[in-house]
């Protein structure tokens, strides 16, 4: 089933992200993946943009991104239920809330990610 395929790949890339093991993450993207900038606002497209977004972030916060549940809608696209935790550079909690990604591939790369309320 193409969702369990996908569903293996989402998990290792939230571990990837946690683990701020960019070269994994880029990796399992498409190289002009579209990618919602969910700390700044806006999108960014392409490999080198989400290398940035993410170094930029990581500079000024730490955050981590746990999948509580992933489920494949029927448009084949891919939902992800995440717990979202921020804390400043001091360790002060700045966000601990929920919410769902979705993405959708091309073959088994990361194409688009797109966050949802």
């Amino acid at each position: 089933m193409p969702g369990t395929k996908h569903e293996e790949r989402l998990r290792s890339l939230y571990q990837a992200f946690n683990a701020r093991d960019l070269g994994t993450c880029l990796a399992a993207m498409t190289p002009d993946v579209d990618w919602a900038n969910g700390w700044e606002g806006g999108r960014v497209v392409g490999r080198d943009a989400v290398r940035d977004y993410w170094e930029r972030q990581w500079a000024a916060i730490e955050s981590t991104a746990e999948p509580t549940s992933v489920s494949e809608r029927p448009d084949g696209t891919i939902e992800v239920a995440v717990h979202l935790v921020a804390r400043d550079k001091e360790g002060n909690l700045i966000n601990d809330s929920h919410g769902r990604h979705v993405y959708a591939f091309r073959g088994s790369l990361v194409q688009r990610m797109t966050i949802e309320d």
